[in-house]
């Protein structure tokens, strides 16, 4: 184990990725500051579906037990018309088993969970970094009037708009994810559903899973938005011929408007995640659009394998090659997954409804498959 006065990790930001690699970096012993821009945790993403290898790797992380306890168990996954007729369903409890069952849960709640059991000290909110200097032996960040902060590594985990990337590899952009333009997020009450449930039509998709408490998280999507379309009652028009129980909850959500999140799909691919003593974790590095759920399980994963060089390694400018040659093979074959599929909400109904009966769940299982095995740590 590296082992120098300037041992310390920095962590740019405290969302899932950075509290992750905290909780990490905390279990065996690395001093760790994650620095967070925001004064107290946000929950613009409602609740977050988590596929099998991400309940591995919370298991890894020591939450097995306290996972079980929040949200609910995502047993089944259903892909239907935008009809309601039924496409292809997959059983998710027997493929991934018991101990790995993907689970839906409060966002908060998982945030809670990865930030239990550390000093409140380990993360500083409400401070915003303003320059980055990395050299051979450390890095420093200038937190403007909030100081400067010092540490052997810095870890880049801001998210999709990341201002470290930004700063230290240059304005390289996102881009618009192939699924569609825009999404919508929301919690609302249960109509009825008992499984993952998505509805794909000419021009939108319409996901609902049960989460706790009677209610659902909702996800839409539309392919083609105009500058203006960030108002879900807007485009409602997408969804008219979709099932009742589609229309019914949409039309229960949209009198609250403060409660419906809207963001962009954009995805980032960057050349390389490392510079020196600063790298990329997380969305920052590799954000990918939401069609196989592995935005916070890559994520988590990252977490694992950070933290399993740092506690081996003796080298502090060895960390970020070893990292991106130990994740870029697995993040890769999520992102050619998800260009596969996304690319079929692009064709007409009628093909799309014919092919998916006999693509998707081989798609399921040649995503899913080599994901089962968890991350070496």
């Amino acid at each position: 184990m590296i082992d120098d006065a300037r041992g310390r990790v920095l962590v740019a930001g405290g969302g899932i990725a950075g509290l992750a690699l905290a909780r990490a970096l905390h279990r065996q012993g690395r001093p760790v500051l994650a620095l967070e821009r925001r004064a107290a945790p946000e929950d613009g993403g409602l609740a977050i579906n988590l596929p099998g290898n991400a309940v591995q790797a919370l298991g890894q992380l020591g939450l097995s037990d306290a996972l079980k306890h929040v949200g609910s168990p995502v047993r089944r996954r259903d892909y239907r018309t935008h009809r309601g007729d039924l496409l292809f369903a997959v059983d998710e409890a027997a493929f991934w088993g018991e101990a790995a069952c993907p689970r839906c849960l409060r966002r908060s709640d998982l945030q809670r969970l990865l930030g239990q059991d550390f000093p409140a000290e380990t993360i500083r909110r409400g401070c915003t970094i303003q320059a980055i200097a990395a050299t051979a032996a450390g890095v420093t960040v200038d937190l403007g009037a909030g100081g400067v902060e010092h540490g052997g590594l810095l870890v880049g985990a801001d998210g999709v708009h990341s201002t470290v990337r930004r700063s230290m590899f240059g304005e390289q952009a996102t881009r618009a994810a192939v699924l569609g333009q825009a999404s919508w997020r929301f919690m609302a009450p249960n109509p009825g559903i008992d499984a993952w449930t998505l509805w794909a039509g000419a021009g939108g998709l319409f996901l609902l899973i049960p989460v706790d408490n009677g209610e659902v998280y909702g996800w839409v999507s539309i392919s083609r938005a105009g500058a203006g379309d960030r108002d879900l009652a807007e485009v409602r028009r997408v969804f008219d011929r979709f099932p009742r129980l589609v229309q019914d909850t949409l039309d229960r959500v949209l009198p609250r408007p403060d409660a419906i999140h809207h963001s962009p799909l954009e995805e980032v691919r960057i050349a390389r995640w490392t510079q020196g003593r600063v790298l990329l974790a997380g969305d920052a590095a590799h954000a990918t659009a939401p069609v196989w759920a592995q935005g916070a399980a890559l994520a988590l994963e990252d977490a694992l394998v950070l933290s399993d060089i740092l506690a081996h390694e003796t080298d502090w400018n060895a960390i970020g090659p070893a990292y991106e040659a130990r994740r870029r093979p697995r993040v890769a074959h999520v992102q050619a997954m998800t260009d596969r599929l996304s690319r079929t909400a692009t064709l007409p109904d009628w093909v799309r409804n014919r092919l998916l009966p006999m693509i998707g769940p081989r798609s399921y299982r040649a995503t899913y498959a080599p994901l089962r095995e968890p991350v070496s740590v």
